[in-house]
């Protein structure tokens, strides 16, 4: 299926807005039909354009016609400017099913291998993506941290910035997810006052001007949500996430995409123990599933205008 008979759109057009005008496009991953209306209800009440990720694991978990359906389900148009987009492929054949079933961009991740079979396993992809007008993102360095079982790893590694040129040059990518100092989970920092290599930024956006960067593992973790929480009867300490300023900082910097999965499931853990305390007696998901929806909107939104500026960024879309 061509994914602009579900009215989605691929991320060139986007970033090249984000690009010109300081912003970044928030990838936000969703899991089900709560995470999914969540996001799409706080971009349309934002007006941002806004990327719909879908991990490989959540791909399965959902299946893929059930997410294809969900999607046809949300009545998207292309003046809307949404993305659907598969987070953290491994390999060739799960982007190529992605692309098959309606996806507007892809992650390619090899970036665990060597740099020269990590330009041949990216290039792979973009030939094969490039014929169907589907956008192709890949990644340099590693990140630590662990939000499922294709996102995980113990060490880091920052990106070479003398790699960079190389690779998009052998590849022909569309956007370049970086490390630089964010990580994957609820536990992104041990300090509140760690800072993201900028230095490697600079240098990076020196080396491919008017490039789009990607931000994995960026969310910033509201210690609100961690607060509800644990008076719920939670048992979540120590998770720090990636300062708001440092992360608007970035956008001013080629960063044009920034990735945000453990906000939401916060947002959505936090609702449901909150909701089930004060109304123990009830059993009725709809209610406590309304309640993880609202909040996950919430936070949409509120990262969607104090994080990634893209709030009212609709407009300059044809």
């Amino acid at each position: 299926m061509k994914y602009s008979e579900l009215g989605l759109v691929n991320t060139n057009q986007l970033f090249a807005d984000a690009l010109t005008n300081n912003y970044a496009i928030p990838a936000f991953n969703i899991y089900n039909m709560e995470t999914l209306t969540a996001v799409i209800d706080a971009a349309r009440i934002a007006h941002s354009p806004v990327i719909i990720a879908v991990s490989e694991s959540a791909l399965k978990y959902m299946g893929s016609d059930m997410l294809i359906g969900m999607i046809r389900g949300a009545k998207i148009s292309p003046t809307e400017g949404f993305a659907l987009h598969l987070d953290h492929g491994k390999d060739f054949n799960i982007c190529k099913h992605a692309i098959e079933i309606g996806f507007s961009s892809v992650m390619i991740d090899a970036s665990k291998l060597s740099l020269t079979d990590n330009i041949n396993a990216t290039k792979h992809v973009v030939d094969f993506a490039h014929q169907y007008d589907v956008s192709v993102e890949a990644e340099l360095g590693t990140l630590a941290g662990i939000e499922d079982e294709n996102t995980f790893g113990t060490t880091s590694t920052y990106t070479n910035p003398d790699d960079v040129e190389t690779f998009v040059n052998a590849t022909d990518i569309d956007s370049l997810a970086i490390a630089i100092g964010t990580s994957h989970g609820a536990y992104k920092r041990k300090r509140d006052d760690e800072e993201l290599q900028f230095d490697i930024l600079s240098e990076i956006a020196r080396r491919l001007p008017q490039f789009p960067l990607v931000l994995h593992g960026a969310s910033s973790i509201p210690q609100k949500l961690i607060t509800t929480i644990n008076e719920f009867g939670g048992k979540i300490s120590g998770a720090r996430g990636i300062d708001d300023t440092q992360l608007r900082r970035a956008t001013q910097m080629n960063i044009c995409k920034i990735n945000v999965d453990s906000d939401l499931r916060l947002a959505f853990t936090a609702a449901i123990r909150k909701s089930l305390s004060e109304k123990p007696d009830n059993f009725n998901p709809r209610e406590f599933l309304s309640s993880a929806r609202a909040e996950m909107t919430q936070t949409c939104l509120n990262e969607i205008k104090n994080i990634m500026g893209s709030n009212d960024k609709i407009n300059t879309h044809p």
